[in-house]
Order: C-alpha cells, then sequence, then structure tokens
C-alpha cells in the first residue's frame, strides 16, 4: 500500500528542542524539502526567536517570513521593534538584517518559512544538527556523524557543520577526526575556539596537547 500524500500532526506532538528558544522542527517532521520551515516557543529568557541574520555560518542565506501562531511577540529588526500580537506577519527579504524576538506571552509559537529566491532548496547548515540531535539522546553517535558528515559533503568547510562534526566524533571516541575538525571549525570562524572552551561535547579530548586552548 503506498504511503498517503498527506500528513498531520499537531503542534504539541512534535518533537521538542530545548535551547535558548524552544525549537519544533517542523521540516525534518514532515520531510519538507521544498522550503525550510520551523516553529517556536519562548525558552526560560522569554526569546523566540534567536538574534541572528541569514549571513553567519550556520545560516542559509533565506528571506523568512514569520507567522505568530498564537501569543504576542515583540521583534527586533536591524535595531528597530516592531510589536506583533498573534495573527501577525513578518517579512525579512534582506538575509543582512539583523533579528529576532522576544515572547510577551509564555504560550507564544512562531512559524518561520524561508529560503533563496530563485534557488532550488538546501537547508541551512544549522539544521544538520537538528536532525542530529534526536541521535546524540539516544547514544548513537555514529548515526549522528553520519548526519553531519552528509552535511559537511553538501556544505563544504562550513564552520557551523564542523564544530558539530567534532562534538559527535569527540563524544564517539573518533578524537583524532574530532581534532582535525575541531581545528577547520576554528579556522573558518574563530569563535569556536571559544565556544569548545566550556562545550561538555568536547571533555573526552580536552586534555589532548592538540585541544586549542
Amino acid at each position: 500500500m503506498s504511503r498517503r500524500p498527506y500528513a498531520v500532526s499537531r503542534l504539541d506532538d512534535l518533537r521538542r528542542v530545548d535551547r535558548e528558544v524552544v525549537t519544533f522542527p517542523v521540516r525534518l517532521r514532515f520531510g519538507v524539502r521544498s522550503f525550510g520551515v520551523n516553529a517556536y516557543a519562548p525558552g526560560e529568557g522569554g526569546r523566540v526567536v534567536e538574534e541572528h541574520d541569514e549571513l553567519g555560518a550556520g545560516a542559509g542565506r533565506h528571506e523568512e517570513l514569520y507567522l505568530v501562531a498564537k501569543g504576542h511577540a515583540v521583534f527586533t529588526l536591524d535595531g528597530e521593534e516592531v510589536d506583533a500580537p498573534a495573527g501577525t506577519f513578518v517579512f525579512v527579504s534582506d538575509p543582512a538584517v539583523r533579528r529576532g524576538a522576544l515572547a510577551r506571552d509564555a504560550d507564544t509559537v512562531v512559524l518561520a518559512v524561508g529560503g533563496v529566491p530563485g534557488e532550488p532548496f538546501r537547508p541551512s547548515p544549522w539544521e544538520a544538527w537538528l536532525e542530529a540531535e534526536p541521535h546524540l539522546e539516544a547514544g548513537e553517535l555514529d548515526r549522528g556523524v553520519e548526519i553531519l558528515e552528509r552535511a559537511l559533503s553538501d556544505h563544504p568547510g562550513n564552520p557551523n557543520v564542523l564544530y558539530n562534526l567534532a562534538c559527535f566524533e569527540s563524544l564517539a571516541g573518533r578524537h583524532d577526526a574530532a581534532l582535525t575538525h575541531l581545528a577547520e571549525a576554528i579556522a573558518g570562524d574563530p569563535r569556536s575556539r571559544d565556544w569548545a572552551q566550556s562545550d561538555a561535547d568536547f571533555d573526552p579530548i580536552r586534555s589532548d596537547p592538540r585541544f586549542p586552548s
């Protein structure tokens, strides 16, 4: 019997990734291949859209459309505040615009859709970590390495992918590969050196003299 040509899920049934911002991996849940889409809820500090632009190592250089699906958010776009109660659309066409949002209500949910005009869709490099993360929780470290190696072939030399690959390799006992990829991540984005100092994923290789101090 063929697979149904549609799928349905409630927000509460989606995988929830708790960080500074709570992420619901919508695109991965449905296997969407033609555009980027995820949903976000506020983390402990109330942030519902992380402060970012679309030019960084993990970004896809997308134009992005945000919808405040419920609750109430306040966006900051290149320093300008935009009040965004439920039902508000916020479209950011320029990848260089610095954007972020704070939730005014704890139950706020923001849906984000993105892509590069005129180009076939490619997932942002940071989404490789989102795909690999449940394998970390399940102790399936080799599977996480495979996902990030595939992402590195799609985004050669990308510091974001290299850093996350090094994390998985460190935990998986692939210490030489982890040290190599961490060094490459730092060469591409020097901030990686500072992040690595307090990242517990690198505890297995921290005593190695090759570990960047």
